[in-house]
């Protein structure tokens, strides 16, 4: 039996990237999967893929969770995992490289995306979740960890996700399981950088040599792409699982080591 049969997922930002490989890993392993995604060309490709609810709205709005949620619900009459997977990038940019009359609205920016985003999707999930004993998984990265791997903003909002996921495993307990996933550099990637600071149509994927180049910087000389990365979610949704809380599977190539 496949590991994910019958179970009910939601995965938010799952039009490309960590969520595309996520949402394709659960289909794999017999999930029921839905999906929330802002880009309306992504939508349509998701609805190719297969003939799960495809919300087409906006992580960070209160209402577009509930609704996610909600047509999860009518269509599969329940919710077992929810998997956020929303990020923005902010290329390596230090404080002193931060304009003062752009700081505030870029540090809006990146909260809102990769931090709040995450606690309106909990909130929004929290009851059906805790019918069914359900488990959450947010993605962090190396940089929840330690410094170097991102700039100043991206990495303060990766060590809040790293808060909320411990925070929300403490607060849901035993009800719900809330879990992370820490990648590394990934290619084949959408991340897009900050609107506020002049680059949203910069995508990290597209850097040249882009694979390469996380090869070289990984202990084990590897260079993980999504795929790689959405079997850890397969498990922290699956009942091998069930004894974990609290935690992060560090699927980075040996980055935390170097």
């Amino acid at each position: 039996m496949s590991r994910l049969t019958g179970n009910r997922a939601l995965i938010i930002g799952a039009g490309s990237g960590i969520g595309r490989g996520v949402h394709e890993a659960f289909l794999a392993e017999g999930a029921n999967v839905g999906a929330l995604e802002i880009d309306p060309r992504k939508c349509e490709a998701l609805v190719e893929l297969s003939d799960g609810p495809v919300i087409c709205g906006d992580a960070t709005s209160a209402q577009d969770n509930d609704a996610a949620v909600a047509v999860m619900l009518d269509a599969f009459g329940g919710l077992d995992t929810l998997v956020g997977c929303v990020g923005l990038f902010d290329y390596y940019l230090g404080l002193a490289d931060l304009p003062h009359d752009v700081l505030d609205e870029a540090f809006t920016e990146v909260m809102n995306v990769n931090v709040r985003s995450m606690l309106l999707a909990v909130r929004a999930a929290i009851e059906p979740l805790s019918e069914s004993r359900g488990s959450i998984i947010l993605t962090g990265s190396t940089s929840s960890f330690m410094p170097g791997r991102g700039g100043i903003l991206y990495v303060a909002s990766k060590f809040a996700v790293r808060g909320c996921v411990m925070s929300l495993a403490h607060e849901l307990a035993p009800e719900i399981r809330v879990n992370g996933v820490a990648p590394g550099g990934t290619h084949s990637t959408d991340l897009r950088g900050l609107r506020s600071l002049g680059l949203h149509d910069r995508s990290l994927g597209q850097e040249p040599d882009r694979a390469e180049s996380i090869r070289q910087r990984s202990p084990l000389d590897v260079a993980l792409g999504p795929a790689d990365h959405a079997e850890s979610y397969v498990f922290l949704a699956s009942e091998a699982s069930r004894g974990m809380t609290g935690r992060f599977i560090h699927s980075d190539g040996g980055a935390n080591i170097s």
